[in-house]
């Protein structure tokens, strides 16, 4: 008996010493980070019930039952979005930097990283921080489309016309926000990121019910390159379908997404875009009802509905049209994301947990300090005529600032409210101080603008875009008669989603020409979404900056450009038309027939790639590691780029190659490769530039692959498609 209560006891006290450690024991397998992803994964799926699945299939993708956080979503392509007001959400200041073709115009790939890194650090802090009640862990962005057009609504989204650019910037975008400013690529993301609109998204008027046709040579080559790069290259694993179809199949339900999209690139949320669902049987007319196009989206591979779907996924699991197990292989890819975000693991595990509490980022330097050097990086140079610009203050005693942009900041669609806001008209004030007068017109009513044009040493006239095409954006959404997606733009040349650019002149131009008339001393500060053909300014007016909207920083960086605070080094990221007349028909999507700098058929106003400087360059000495390059192999190319002016400035250097005995039709050059380099004045850098073989390939259709031929390519560097400087012969075999 004795016996007995001993071993009795001892199992007590084996008991009790035993659930401290039990009390570690994560409560399921699921939340065990020491076992592998797909066994938490297993085991996550087994304990959720049906009607919670379903509703993981929309943007909210926690369980609350079962403790597991929603990683939620928000709008992020150039700042976090957080500006409306919502039942126990007040709108939260996040930073805001230039617009995308703006952050093209920087051609400097590690600070779009850098301003990726301060958009994840500050959804993070929102997600992270209770007061603020909402989780926004994964953004949509960046939007991996190309401006094919410039007449394209939704051009102000995307950072240009090429491919390799692009691609390259949507590479270092999903970096920044899934791995931070550093490059540190571990286990954990501090955010995570959904690019936009997957394929061939580049036209606004009937896009719900159009179909963008062309050949598989052009997907491989062109259309999917930016988003291909920003799987394989950038790690994303997350995109949204777009509206359009591709040759007829819309791509909410086309099979190119499972096939590759999934099986190829590893990407894990597939997203329907807002009422894509709806849009099959209403515009598209591909289907009887919502349910059959919910069935179709699911066995496409859709797994995120913006989209009326339960209540049609309820009852096609009821008659069979789709099974429990199809929606746990649907679902399984999501909570990858939502373990790599760190959701399901002990805090002191993921090192992103501790962005909470503290003072808001937006408010701090270092945010601050990121949007500020976009701002003043994004800034292209156009004309310069007998360097009048920069303006000396010591000799100046009033200055005119002129214009309907003179003292605004303009958001867009897709941009969020700026913990402050400096305009071009505040940004010259501060510059300038008491000493200089500074005379301020909004426009020609009352001749204010003349008059406060005369009265000064200089003028400078503020014009561009309304990039919301007009105050009562938010509820011009609605079918027209002339089949667009929204009411017409009051101007012309305006455009947003939703609708086209009828135009691509400025109107606006006619203001410059009354100034100009009063004053010759006269500076064009074009602010603008979009190339604009303004002929007559380039032919007129001395001096002509270029930016794009909805940078909170934007009066402080012209500003200082301005009057030589900083030398602008921004290059174009599009083909500049002077007419209309150039460009193909809208709904052309073969860019061979004379889109973009690689085919474009006449002269354009500004090329692709186009930005002068306060200070001038000199290349020599290029060079190539080796005379030859393999087939799966990479050079160096280097080149010698000396500063013969007398500023400190940024030179942005470009390497094109040209196929010389291609077996088929290549472009007359392709971009392959940049680099935005300060030098001082006197000072030879040498710039190298890697060419991978890879980059060379084109889509032989017959083998179905992509193939690098053997053959002599040119190889340029210049400073502007249009403007090479040096060229050599490399043998690819």
């Amino acid at each position: 008996m004795k016996k007995w209560l001993a071993i009795a006891l001892g199992l007590v006290i084996f008991g009790l010493a035993l659930t401290p450690v039990l009390a570690q024991q994560p409560a399921y397998p699921f939340k065990d980070p020491n076992l592998p992803m797909e066994k938490r994964i297993d085991n996550l799926l087994s304990l959720m019930a049906t009607d919670e699945k379903i509703d993981c299939l929309g943007t909210r993708t926690g369980v609350p039952r079962l403790g597991v956080p929603n990683f939620g979503s928000s709008e992020g392509i150039h700042g976090v979005v957080q500006r409306e007001a919502r039942p126990g959400r007040a709108p939260i200041n996040t930073t805001q930097f230039p617009q995308p073709p703006g952050m093209g115009e920087s051609w400097d790939p590690d600070l779009v990283r850098q301003t990726a890194a301060v958009e994840g650090y500050e959804a993070r802090f929102i997600t992270q921080t209770e007061k603020y009640n909402r989780q926004i862990l994964m953004l949509w962005g960046p939007q991996a489309d190309l401006a094919r057009d410039p007449r394209w609504g939704r051009s102000e989204e995307v950072y240009g016309e090429d491919p390799f650019l692009n691609g390259t910037m949507v590479v270092s975008f999903i970096k920044g926000l899934q791995d931070g400013p550093e490059g540190s690529e571990g286990k954990y993301w501090q955010a995570a990121a959904l690019l936009k609109h997957f394929l061939a998204n580049s036209n606004e008027n009937k896009r719900t019910s159009s179909s963008s046709d062309f050949d598989q040579r052009l997907f491989w080559e062109y259309y999917s390159v930016p988003f291909r790069m920003g799987f394989l290259e950038g790690g994303a694993r997350g995109v949204m379908a777009s509206y359009n179809a591709w040759n007829g199949t819309p791509m909410a339900v086309n099979p190119i997404l499972k096939s590759i999209v999934v099986k190829d690139w590893g990407v894990d949320v597939l997203s329907s875009d807002g009422g894509a669902v709806k849009l099959l049987v209403t515009d598209h007319k591909r289907f009887p009802t919502q349910k059959d196009a919910v069935v179709a989206c699911l066995r496409a591979g859709i797994n995120q509905f913006l989209d009326q779907y339960k209540d049609e996924t309820k009852a096609a699991l009821k008659d069979g049209s789709i099974t429990e197990a199809e929606i746990d292989e649907l679902l399984r890819p999501k909570f990858r994301v939502t373990i790599r975000l760190g959701l399901l693991d002990p805090p002191e595990m993921v090192p992103y947990s501790n962005i909470k509490d503290s003072s808001e980022p937006w408010n701090m330097e270092k945010d601050q300090a990121v949007s500020k050097q976009m701002a003043l990086e994004s800034i292209v140079l156009l004309k310069n005529v007998n360097a009048f610009l920069p303006l000396k203050q010591e000799s100046l005693k009033s200055i005119a600032v002129i214009g309907p942009l003179a003292h605004s900041v303009h958001w867009d669609w897709y941009g969020g409210t700026p913990p402050h806001a400096v305009t071009p008209l505040q940004g010259i004030k501060n510059e300038v101080g008491p000493n200089v007068k500074v005379n301020y017109a909004a426009d020609e009513i009352g001749n204010a603008a003349v008059n406060a044009a005369r009265s000064s040493d200089v003028a400078v006239v503020v014009i561009g875009n309304d990039p919301t095409c007009g105050p009562d954006m938010a509820h011009d959404w609605h079918a027209t008669p002339d089949g667009g997606g929204t009411l017409p733009c009051t101007v012309p040349s305006d455009g947003r989603e939703g609708r086209d650019r009828e135009s691509i002149d400025l109107a606006q131009e006619q203001l410059v020409k009354q100034v100009y008339a009063v004053n010759p001393k006269t500076i064009v500060i074009l602010v603008s979404s979009f190339p604009f053909a303004i002929n007559w300014s380039q032919a007129a007016v001395p001096a002509i900056l270029h930016m794009t909207h909805a940078s909170q920083d934007e009066g402080t960086a012209l500003a200082q450009v301005l009057f030589g605070g900083y030398n602008p080094g921004g290059h174009l990221v599009t083909t500049w038309p002077r007419s209309i007349d150039q460009l193909p028909p809208m709904m052309d999507y073969n860019i061979r027939d004379g889109r973009t700098y690689m085919y474009f058929k006449g002269d354009p106003l500004y090329p692709f790639g186009y930005g002068l400087s306060y200070t001038t360059f000199s290349y020599s000495n290029l060079k190539t590691s080796s005379p030859q390059l393999a087939k799966d192999g990479t050079v160096t190319v280097s080149v010698d780029v000396r500063n013969t002016g007398s500023r400190t400035g940024d030179e942005v250097v470009q390497l094109y190659v040209k196929h010389l005995h291609s077996k088929v039709e290549r472009p007359r050059e392709e971009l392959r490769g940049f680099q935005r380099v300060t030098i001082k004045p006197n000072e030879t850098r040498t710039v190298q530039i890697p060419l991978k073989a890879s980059t060379l390939a084109y889509w032989d259709e017959k083998s179905g692959g992509l193939e690098v031929e053997a053959e002599p390519v040119k190889v340029m560097v210049g400073s502007s498609s249009a403007d090479i400087k040096l060229d050599t012969t490399l043998r690819v075999q």
